[in-house]
């Protein structure tokens, strides 16, 4: 995972450096034993998100096509496909908070704020500005539902409140490339560019 992120970052070798991190998502699921848990399958959709919003930012810089002559999606085509799905993708994490926990007054007008944000960043209206809000929101939730360092560190719950923090933070991750980015050729902002 280290030399994977390492990768990403430094933009170097993209289809392997994200197709492992995929694969890591994946055994990740068996490995913790949470592969039918439901908020564990939604938090994992938002990191695969994550990581398409990441592809269609490697999809910016030309690359030779691998078997010339044979028809296929252009770069840009592509990538406007990867950001659609990446955007879409990235709001599942907050299905999973609002699914879990017990209902408050105050827990209800985030998840209207938060669910009205997640459906403009899906359709992308106003994305880069929903994404933000979403960015803030879910960095406060982390802190405050994720704090694996009040807990003791011999405690097993303290690995998972660890994981769940660092795989919040990696969808805050791409919500900020989203908001880096923007929606992509696919929304209501681009739409209304070329009208």
């Amino acid at each position: 995972m280290i030399i994977s992120s390492s990768l990403v970052i430094v933009r170097r070798m993209p289809e392997v450096s994200i197709g492992s991190l995929l694969f890591v998502i994946v055994i990740q699921g068996f490995g913790y034993g949470l592969i039918t848990d439901f908020n564990f399958f939604l938090r994992n959709l938002s990191v695969i998100g994550g990581l398409l919003m990441v592809f269609s930012d490697s999809l910016a810089h030309k690359r030779k096509n691998l078997f010339a002559g044979l028809p296929s999606l252009s770069e840009t085509d592509r990538k406007i496909y990867f950001q659609l799905a990446g955007r879409v993708l990235l709001i599942f994490l907050f299905f999973g908070f609002v699914l879990q926990g017990e209902w408050t007054t105050l827990r209800v007008v985030v998840s209207i704020l938060g669910f009205g944000a997640c459906i403009m960043v899906a359709i992308g209206f106003k994305a880069r500005w929903s994404a933000m809000f979403l960015v803030l929101l879910l960095s406060v939730l982390n802190i405050a539902v994720n704090n694996f360092w009040t807990v003791h560190s011999a405690h097993p719950q303290r690995d998972f409140l660890r994981y769940d923090f660092f795989q919040t933070l990696s969808i805050v991750g791409g919500l900020l490339l989203l908001v880096s980015l923007g929606p992509g050729g696919f929304s209501m902002d681009e739409r209304k560019k070329v009208t």
